[in-house]
């Protein structure tokens, strides 16, 4: 995808959510959701549901349960997440468009300036798990640093020993 398709879709979704707003309607809602979920995660990557839970997106404030909602109640559910979602778009249009960043869909994976970097490894990490997945260089002189603490760490007498374990946790 490139940056003018994603700023043109993205415009297109905010419409729909503003129109949305005005003639509420759950079946337009429903689709109008899933579309804007695939184009935000092509371009920025999925949500897991931690991500999702914390901005509560579809989420209703009062959850009436054991019954429809009325006509009224659907109206303000329609517009309550509609508003929330056009919101979260408009913050994606704004990054991509006003801001410049770099993007999932147009790089192919984590745009270039984002995550940490990498470090490059000159042996081997001793917990391979935690080794670095970063693509930036280091500034030389912290790189030197972190690669004299990771060898003091690998020299230190307790560096194989594990933690003891409490007597509650023992079996």
């Amino acid at each position: 995808m490139t940056r003018d398709e994603l700023i043109l879709r993205t415009r297109q979704l905010i419409a729909e959510g503003e129109r949305l707003d005005q003639q509420p309607s759950l079946n337009a809602l429903q689709t109008w959701l899933q579309l804007s979920d695939d184009l935000l995660a092509t371009a920025w990557g999925s949500m897991d549901r931690y991500h999702l839970s914390w901005l509560m997106v579809g989420k209703p404030k009062d959850i009436i349960r054991g019954r429809a909602l009325t006509t009224d109640e659907e109206a303000a559910y329609v517009r309550e997440v509609a508003t929330q979602k056009t919101a979260a778009l408009r913050m994606s249009l704004d990054a991509v468009e006003r801001l410049g960043m770099p993007f999932r869909g147009e790089t192919g994976g984590v745009g270039a300036g984002q995550g940490m970097g990498e470090v490059p490894a000159t042996e081997r990490h001793a917990h391979p798990q935690l080794e670095s997945q970063r693509e930036i260089p280091l500034d030389a002189d912290l790189q030197a640093r972190l690669d004299a603490a990771r060898k003091a760490a690998a020299e230190h007498p307790d560096h194989a020993r594990r933690a003891p374990r409490p007597e509650k946790m023992q079996r």
